[in-house]
């Protein structure tokens, strides 16, 4: 079977020093892959590696056997790559279901006006805002939502262009301890009953324990383990690497 993802020794240099170092592995198609690490581990950038937004000075990458190592962002997005970032960029002025309804023009490769075309996505907006709970806020201006409501805009605005694959950078960051069940829940079953195939990078533990096929553990910009959850944790030198750095 021709792997979703494919990553072939891909690394990435800034002024001499190495970021990413000959990063290699599958993912296939319905599989859940967590990326847990200390902050500058590596995580973040094999995510722009991935979805372009730094090219790789070295290695190679292939989305459903496409080598897409050359492909910038925009390439890699129509191919069905599709990321979340770990700040919220979303527009304060603009309603809940108009960022859906711009996603969805873009997506469909209609005009990025809002007001040409804008009834034909109403279904689908609806569709997807409700899916995310958000079918009640769709009136609702990004501004006045709650950090965990933000995180679920930006699933929304995902989910709509039907990603192939989707890219999730710690997606409960700045998220609220009540909201943390309810955004895990729905990207449980993001993965679990729609069969999504997911790359995540998190730092709570208890969450990705309860989310992940399998495990990888970044450290200075290498691939340091990659297995299931219960074996990378018992793995003696991930633990080893880890004494007293909380991941």
């Amino acid at each position: 079977m021709v792997p979703v993802l494919h990553l072939h020794d891909l690394g990435w240099s800034v002024g001499g020093a190495t970021i990413v170092e000959d990063v290699s592995f599958d993912v296939h198609e319905g599989e859940f892959l967590a990326f847990i690490g200390p902050n500058g581990a590596g995580k973040t950038s094999l995510f722009n590696l991935i979805s372009g937004l730094v090219p790789a000075d070295r290695g190679a990458l292939a989305l459903d056997g496409a080598d897409i190592t050359a492909e910038g962002v925009a390439a890699r997005a129509r191919r069905g790559l599709g990321r979340t970032f770990q700040t919220s960029s979303l527009w304060p002025a603009m309603t809940v279901a108009d960022h859906v309804r711009l996603a969805a023009q873009a997506a469909g490769g209609g005009s990025y006006r809002l007001w040409r075309r804008a009834s034909s996505y109403s279904g689908q907006v609806a569709r997807v805002l409700d899916r995310t709970g958000l079918g009640h806020r769709a009136d609702a201006v990004a501004g006045s939502l709650s950090h965990g409501e933000k995180r679920k805009l930006e699933l929304a605005v995902l989910l709509v262009g039907e990603p192939r694959l989707m890219l999730l950078d710690e997606p409960m960051a700045g998220v609220s301890a009540e909201e943390v069940p309810a955004l895990t829940a729905l990207i449980r079953s993001l993965h679990r009953d729609e069969g999504r195939t997911v790359l995540m990078v998190e730092h709570h533990m208890d969450v990705l324990l309860g989310l992940a096929d399998r495990l990888a553990v970044m450290h200075h910009g290498t691939l340091l383990a990659l297995d299931t959850p219960q074996a990378v944790m018992a793995d003696a030198t991930v633990q080893s690497a880890y004494l007293g750095e909380a991941l």
